[in-house]
């Protein structure tokens, strides 16, 4: 490790004058009592320098470039498409196979993906080389960090072709593409507002959990593999009706047709990210380099528009940059939440981060402290008997993921006398709770089911004779949010 001296001997005299105070350097101006709510103000100059310098630390480390002069070793000419022998292929393959826990075998399968990836996807593949470079730092991190095969980053590319806002028709989302169910059992969490499978990070980390339970449940990284695409009930079904094979290619046959082609593509994209420039294929730059970016937390909600409007990033690349988030708008949560900026832009939100958040919500004053708001105002309401959340956002003119969030709530259950803090809109006047009974007050003509065991939607709704999209718009509930024995549901 270099010691002070030696850091300051490394740094340019002019760093060095005003890290000592004797360079007056312009920032941190003093927004004028006359002007408007909020100015941004310049990042430190020294800390401004320090970061590039830090920056430049991983450029030098980083072998990427897309200058086609030092990529393209064969001299080919711009359109031309190379084609290889059947030697060629299983050799490159072997050499690969010696690198790694997977087995990379050579067949007829395995090259129609070669093939489709070489010939046909040229401009894809040169795309999915620049995007790589954003994401498989981060993830060798991570699979090293579980002592995992390096190569599984390459198991993104068949998912989603790393693209963290990809959904699948089957409801799929993400890099690793997580259902929802699969998803909350690794803890990746989906409300109205924010979708963790879509956090590259966070989706990384869930995967190579999942990852290490079916490679501990199989034994095999080919059967762990289509395990991941098929479910581990479906790869069972095929070992049952092989009787017992516990090969890959063995089992294949037995396989749904896309976990029939899953292993092949991915041996195929292990080869392909290789041997890229083999084939004429060289990387186009992405947005950004992972060394590029850096990440800030979030105290209070914001918007992307006010983050552009003030660090002045396009919404397109905050939106690249933080998939996770559904409405351009950044939470307040149970938890500072996560926001991805360019390196460059980091250190100017720390700088003016209070400012920033006056101007989404201001309700903040100067010292970023939240201000009771003449049109918002905190309310704690004690659950009664038969109320479940959708009833409880009702009355208050919310969502049931506004609730949660207030409330750090996990699920939909909660219990009678419970404190729930809610904020209310004075314009708003809070619904009050009728009884559901053949006495009910005369001042609301409201009418209630109150559940009961064996209740679906679809039955109240075709007992009261309502429609199942009124009779969720009235509860504010989703049509696979369970019903809680006892609550009642509006009808009417």
């Amino acid at each position: 490790m270099k010691t002070k001296r030696e850091i300051l001997k490394a740094l340019p005299l002019t760093v060095i004058l005003l890290i000592a105070g004797l360079l007056p350097f312009k920032g941190h101006t003093q927004t004028p009592e006359n002007d408007s709510l909020w100015a941004i103000a310049e990042d430190d100059p020294v800390i401004v320098m320090l970061d590039n310098m830090i920056t430049l630390e991983h450029f030098k480390s980083s072998s990427f470039t897309t200058d086609t002069s030092i990529l393209n070793v064969y001299n080919f000419p711009q359109d031309s498409v190379p084609v290889y022998s059947d030697e060629v292929y299983t050799y490159r393959l072997k050499q690969l196979n010696n690198r790694t826990p997977f087995n990379l075998v050579y067949n007829q399968a395995v090259k129609n993906y070669i093939d489709a990836y070489a010939i046909k996807n040229k401009r894809k593949v040169a795309q999915l080389l620049g995007k790589a470079e954003m994401y498989f730092p981060m993830m060798e991190e991570i699979l090293d960090r579980y002592e995992m095969p390096l190569e599984l980053k390459y198991l993104a590319i068949v998912e989603s072709a790393l693209s963290p806002k990809a959904r699948s028709r089957s409801g799929a989302v993400g890099l690793w593409q997580f259902l929802y169910r699969t998803g909350k059992i690794y803890n990746l969490n989906v409300t109205s507002y924010i979708d963790e499978r879509s956090d590259p990070y966070l989706a990384t980390i869930a995967a190579c959990e999942y990852m290490k339970y079916l490679y501990n449940m199989f034994g095999n990284w080919e059967l762990a593999l289509a395990a991941y695409n098929g479910g581990p009930g479906t790869l069972n079904k095929a070992i049952r009706r092989s009787g017992g094979k516990m090969d890959y290619w063995a089992l294949r046959p037995y396989l749904p047709r896309e976990t029939r082609s899953y292993v092949p593509a991915f041996i195929a994209v292990n080869y392909i990210m290789n041997y890229a420039s083999a084939h004429n294929i060289f990387p186009e730059r992405p947005l950004i380099l992972y060394y590029e970016i850096d990440t800030v937390h979030i105290k209070e909600k914001v918007s992307f528009e006010s983050l552009s409007a003030s660090l002045d990033i396009p919404i397109e690349h905050l939106e690249e940059l933080n998939p996770m988030y559904k409405r351009q708008l950044i939470p307040k949560g149970y938890k500072h939440m996560p926001l991805v900026l360019p390196r460059n832009k980091a250190g100017l939100f720390v700088t003016n981060e209070e400012a920033i958040y006056a101007l989404n919500n201001p309700a903040l004053n100067n010292n970023g402290n939240a201000q009771t708001v003449q049109s918002e105002v905190r309310h704690i309401h004690r659950v009664q008997r038969g109320e479940n959340l959708s009833l409880i956002a009702s009355r208050y003119k919310c969502t049931v993921d506004d609730i949660r969030v207030w409330n750090d709530l996990r699920g939909s259950l909660i219990n009678e006398g419970q404190k729930l803090v809610v904020y209310v809109n004075e314009r708003h006047k809070v619904t009050e709770t009728s009884t559901a009974s053949s006495n009910s007050s005369s001042k609301s003509n409201s009418q209630y089911h109150t559940v009961q065991p064996g209740d679906t939607l679809w039955g109240i709704a075709k007992k009261n004779n309502i429609t199942i999209s009124d009779l969720m718009r009235l509860n504010n509930i989703g049509r696979n949010e369970p019903l809680k024995v006892g609550s009642r549901l509006k009808i009417g």
